[in-house]
C-alpha cells in the first residue's frame, strides 16, 4: 500500500488503519473495522505528513577491501543489506561500469522512460543501465532492455496491479529481428536459460526483475503479494526462431503489432506459469495423427477455469504456446497456418459453463471491471480469450518433435515496442567478439 500510495504522488508515510489478512477470508467477521472507526477519522483530519522529500541525486556510495576480492564482496553485502540484491552475486554499479554500459543507448541518459509501479520510481535510461550492469549485462543488450521497459510502462498493461498481486505475473520479452543473433539472445535449444553461449537473456532479465525490486519497490511481501514468487531472477527474454519458420508464416511481432518483417522490436506478454505439454505421439502414429493429438493435448491444458488470463480476455493474451521448429515445419507441409493453429486451440480449450460453476469461476466473470468480459458470463461453453488472435504462438526452442511450451498469462495486454539502436552498435559487437568468443553459427558449440 505504501508503494501504491507513493506511486501515485502523495507521502509515502500516508494514514494508514492496519488489519490482519484473516479478517478478509470468506467468513470472517469485519466487525473490528468499525470498532476503529476513530483511527479512520484521525487519519483523514489530523495526520500530517513528515516525510522530506530525498536529493534528487543520491551520493555514490563507497567500498573498500584489501584486495578487489574482498571488496566486491563488500559491496554485495551492502547491496544486500540495503535490499538492492536479488539474492545472487551482483557487479557494483560503479560510475565506469555505467558508462561503459550506455554506450548501448543513443538516448541521453537522463531521458525519462516513465515512472517505474507501484513505488512510481522515476525510470531513466541511466536507470536501466545501472541494473544492466549490476546483473551482469553488456552495452549490447541496452536497447531490448530500454524498450522491454518501454513496453512494461504502457498503462495499458496494468502493470501497477501486476508488480503487487499475490498470483506472481512475471515478464515475458519475445524479440524478433535481426538484433536477437547480434546480441547471442537464444532462440533455439534452451532459449529460457541457462546458456553461457548466449547470456544475454538472462542478464536482460535480470536486470528488468532489479527495476522491478528497486525501482517499483516489488520486494515480496512488502512491495509485491505474490504468495510463490515466479521467475523472478531473470523474468523471460527469448527470441522467436524466425529462420526456422516455415514458408508463408509471419513472425510473431509482424503478425501481433505490425511490425515489419526483418525490423527489430519487442513484444511483452506477463506469464503467471509455465507447463510443459508432450506434444509427440509414442508409437507409430501417421504425421497426421500426431498433429491432432498434440494439438488436443495443448487444447486440453489450455482448458482450465483457474481464470489467470480473464484479465487479457478482450485485448491481452490467455497465454504464450511455443513450438519448436521441426513441429512448425511438419505442421505447415500438413497445411496448418499459424491461424488455423490458433482457431484449433481457441475451439478446442472452452470450457463447459458446468466445470466453470463447479470451480465457482462465473463470480469472478461477474465483478470483473470490463463489461465485455462480463457479457461472456452467458457464453456456454466459455472460450478462454474473446477471439482466437489473442493466443500468442511462437515458433522457438530446440528442434525436436517431443514437447510444446503453455506460458499461462496473467495479461491484460500485449504490447510492442520497436528496437532501436545506436550508431555504434557495430563497433559494441566487435567489442562482444573479442570479450566473448566468436558469436557466429560457425562457432557455437551445438
Amino acid at each position: 500500500m505504501k508503494n501504491a500510495v507513493s506511486g501515485v504522488g502523495l507521502a509515502p508515510d500516508a494514514a494508514m488503519v492496519t488489519f490482519p489478512i484473516a479478517m478478509f477470508l470468506p467468513g470472517s467477521d469485519i466487525a473490528p473495522v468499525r470498532q476503529r472507526k476513530r483511527e479512520f477519522y484521525d487519519g483523514l483530519t489530523r495526520w500530517h505528513s513528515e516525510f522530506a522529500q530525498a536529493a534528487a541525486e543520491s551520493p555514490l556510495l563507497s567500498v573498500e577491501g584489501a584486495n578487489y576480492e574482498e571488496a566486491l564482496n563488500k559491496a554485495n553485502h551492502l547491496l544486500l543489506t540495503h535490499l538492492w540484491g536479488d539474492g545472487l552475486p551482483l557487479w557494483p554499479a560503479t560510475r565506469e561500469r555505467v558508462d561503459w554500459i550506455l554506450q548501448g543507448t543513443a538516448l541521453p541518459r537522463t531521458h525519462v522512460i516513465g515512472k517505474f509501479p507501484p513505488r512510481g520510481g522515476v525510470t531513466t535510461v541511466e536507470t536501466c543501465a545501472i541494473a544492466l550492469g549490476m546483473a551482469g549485462g553488456r552495452p549490447e543488450y541496452l536497447p531490448v532492455l530500454v524498450a522491454a521497459v518501454d513496453a512494461c510502462l504502457d498503462p495499458t498493461t496494468g502493470f501497477d496491479q501486476l508488480q503487487a498481486t499475490s498470483g506472481g505475473p512475471f515478464p515475458v520479452v519475445i524479440v524478433n529481428g535481426p538484433v536477437a543473433k547480434q546480441i547471442r539472445l537464444n532462440s533455439g535449444f534452451g532459449l529460457l536459460g541457462p546458456d553461457p553461449q548466449r547470456p544475454a537473456g538472462a542478464s536482460i532479465g535480470r536486470a528488468l526483475r532489479l527495476l522491478q525490486q528497486n525501482v517499483g519497490g516489488a520486494l515480496p511481501g512488502i512491495g509485491t503479494m505474490a504468495i510463490f514468487g515466479a521467475m523472478r531472477y531473470t523474468n523471460a527474454v527469448f527470441a522467436e526462431d524466425e529462420a526456422g519458420l516455415p514458408e508463408g508464416w509471419l513472425p510473431h511481432a509482424t503478425e501481433r503489432h505490425g511490425f515489419e518483417p526483418g525490423s527489430n522490436s519487442i513484444s511483452l506478454v506477463f506469464a503467471s506459469g509455465v507447463t510443459n505439454v508432450r506434444r509427440r505421439g509414442a508409437k507409430k502414429e501417421t504425421p497426421e495423427e500426431d498433429v491432432q493429438n498434440g494439438l488436443w493435448r495443448m487444447a486440453d491444458f489450455m482448458r482450465t477455469p483457474n481464470l489467470a488470463a480473464l484479465a487479457g480476455y478482450e485485448k491481452g493474451t490467455p497465454g504464450v504456446m511455443m513450438i519448436s521448429p521441426v513441429v512448425a515445419q511438419t505442421m505447415a507441409g500438413l497445411g496448418w497456418t499459424k491461424p488455423a493453429i490458433r482457431q484449433f486451440l481457441w475451439e478446442n480449450s472452452k470450457i463447459p459453463m458446468a466445470q466453470m460453476r463447479r470451480a465457482g469461476a462465473p463470480a469472478w466473470i461477474e465483478i470483473d471491471a470490463n463489461p465485455v468480459t462480463r457479457e461472456s458470463i452467458s457464453l456456454d461453453p466459455w472460450p478462454i480469450c474473446l477471439k482466437p488472435e489473442n493466443i500468442v504462438l511462437v515458433v522457438a526452442g530446440g528442434s525436436h518433435p517431443t514437447h510444446s511450451y503453455w506460458l499461462q498469462a496473467h495479461s491484460p495486454s500485449v504490447i510492442g515496442r520497436p528496437v532501436r539502436l545506436p550508431e555504434s552498435f557495430d563497433r559494441l559487437l566487435a567489442d562482444a567478439d573479442r570479450d566473448l568468443g566468436c558469436g557466429s553459427d560457425a562457432c557455437v558449440i551445438q
